[in-house]
């Protein structure tokens, strides 16, 4: 049997990170529809943020992407986000959004576009130093539409090497997590894109280097869970970006998709010791045509409910079952937890801990909405390109 009490503690230590990007202006390729009230810049992104933490109690970091959210003063932002109970988290790197990276950034062929790459990740580490923050997150659009347009293996020593520069420029307590995506904007061969070629490269790298799981960024049918699991063994899985997907990386809310999946990824990172600071929650979504703040508090909770579940799985009669070779009974065993109805619990461990039970409501209650879309008129909308 399961102490329900033990789980609640569990999830009482559990802190997932918001990214700032999600409360501005998202969306597909093809349109971004906007909406009233959304942040003008970093500190009304952040003001948002406290909203989520403040209903949710499970959302207390909130992850910077460089440039879209470029101050003057970043010890300034950290102490903004600190007065409203936040810290700043992850510093997301862009290396996607200028004509010079056309062809790549750190893989580019031209040396100087690389040196252009590489400054930027440098610069982020600057960042992570005036802001506390420990991860610097890296994802690279880089990667080939042609045959024969690069040399493939060329391409990953570029790589490496830019990889190996902004490691050694890393402080004792930062780390570089390595995120990878199998195929957009590069659609013959994009330069970082599976878990193995991540892996390889930080197991090279040392200690500060880990890899990133983004649950969108896999082809149709791969096992997630079983990445997990492989990264937690190895001591090389240093976070989630979490988002949901039909097709590619549709970047929907996490769980919309697969909850079962959710489920079974969040019982490896239990199982295999992953539910500690050292595997960072972090949330990638765009929000285009829902209501921003009440998705990410969904997206929350929708995370802790997995994880609940994967708390609830009866490890001893699973461990049993398996040994003794009886499928159904193993099957049965996290079916029975997966089926649980744990909105109850969380509902009464929000209470406890002087938490509305119903986030949702509570946030659609406190009229922050109509608040922001009456003072939020005039000036630029923060968006994916600000």
């Amino acid at each position: 049997m399961t102490d329900v009490a033990a789980v609640k503690a569990a999830l009482k230590t559990q802190a997932i990170e918001t990214p700032s990007w999600a409360y501005g202006n998202s969306g597909t390729r093809f349109k971004v529809f906007t909406q009233p009230g959304v942040p003008r810049s970093p500190r009304e992104k952040l003001d948002d943020a406290a909203k989520v933490h403040e209903f949710t109690g499970a959302a207390p970091t909130v992850a910077l992407h460089i440039p879209w959210d470029r101050v003057d003063d970043y010890a300034a932002l950290a102490r903004y986000a600190e007065e409203r109970g936040l810290r700043l988290g992850a510093i997301n790197s862009n290396t996607f959004q200028d004509d010079d990276y056309r062809l790549g950034s750190v893989c580019h062929p031209d040396a100087a576009v690389r040196r252009k790459a590489v400054a930027h990740l440098l610069e982020c580490v600057d960042i992570m130093d005036a802001t506390g923050s420990r991860n610097l997150k890296l994802w690279f659009a880089d990667g080939t539409n042609y045959p024969g347009q690069d040399d493939i293996r060329a391409r990953q020593d570029r790589l490496a090497e830019a990889l190996a520069t902004v490691h050694e420029r890393l402080g004792d307590d930062q780390r570089m997590l390595l995120e990878y995506k199998f195929f957009e904007p590069a659609f013959y061969a994009t330069d970082v894109p599976d878990w193995g070629t991540a892996y390889a490269h930080c197991l090279k790298l040392g200690d500060k280097a880990r890899v990133v799981v983004d649950t969108g960024h896999h082809a149709p049918g791969t096992n997630i869970e079983f990445i997990v699991a492989t990264l937690l063994r190895e001591g090389k899985l240093g976070g989630f970006d979490f988002n949901s997907r039909f097709y590619a990386d549709d970047d929907l809310m996490v769980g919309a998709a697969d909850p079962f999946q959710l489920f079974r990824i969040m019982y490896e990172v239990v199982r295999g010791g992953g539910f500690t600071p050292g595997v960072a929650f972090m949330l990638d979504q765009c929000h285009n045509i829902e209501a921003k703040i009440p998705a990410i508090i969904r997206s929350v909770m929708n995370v802790q409910e997995a994880t609940a579940k994967a708390l609830l799985v009866d490890r001893a009669a699973l461990a049993s079952a398996q040994a003794a070779g009886d499928v159904l009974a193993a099957n049965a065993v996290l079916m029975d937890a997966y089926d649980t109805d744990v909105r109850p619990l969380l509902a009464e461990l929000r209470e406890e801990q002087g938490l509305d039970g119903d986030p949702v409501a509570a946030y659609h209650r406190s009229g922050w909405a109509a608040k922001t879309a009456g003072e939020r008129v005039g000036g630029a909308q923060a968006g994916w390109g600000a």
